[in-house]
């Protein structure tokens, strides 16, 4: 059981466990969890930690295929500059390893930002806490346990 899972459980809200095999030599986190489970990748989301200029660290959650546009969380987040947070801040904030993530029952509560396209879905997919672990849950629920704000967070790619 993960920090995640209890939180949800103690919060009562629905949700539902997924499962796979994790390949240790995969490189691409949530492009795994689509395959190994199946999943719409629009609807499996990943958590990356940020690191504004401002000196907060903060959580963006978009989908696993789409590019964070670090500029758009800074705005969203009342910065004026975004980065990636370092992989050791990000797992010593949120006390979960990279591709492990996820945006519920971090050691820290960060600011946290959804993609404002997980407003037009039923379910969105979030890591469970742990490499081959995810939960299925309601956008509004995934808000309401983490505090999110719903923005545009993704850079859309020219061809």
């Amino acid at each position: 059981m993960t920090p995640a899972i209890k939180r949800l459980e103690r919060d009562g809200i629905d949700f539902m466990l997924l499962r796979y095999d994790h390949d240790p030599r995969a490189a691409a986190y949530g492009e795994e969890a689509v395959q190994a489970l199946g999943l719409d990748p629009a609807s499996v989301f990943k958590t990356l930690v940020a690191h504004l200029d401002d000196g907060r660290l903060v959580v963006a959650m978009v989908p696993v295929l789409a590019r964070l546009d670090l500029k758009a969380l800074a705005r969203a987040a009342g910065a004026r500059k975004a980065s990636l947070a370092e992989a050791e801040a990000a797992e010593r904030a949120t006390g979960y390893v990279l591709g492990g993530i996820s945006p519920l029952g971090q050691k820290q509560r960060l600011p946290a930002f959804l993609d404002a396209s997980a407003a037009a879905l039923a379910a969105i997919h979030v890591s469970g806490g742990r490499r081959g672990l995810e939960i299925r849950l309601a956008p509004d629920d995934l808000v309401g346990a983490t505090g999110a704000r719903l923005a545009p967070l993704t850079r859309h790619e020219t061809a």
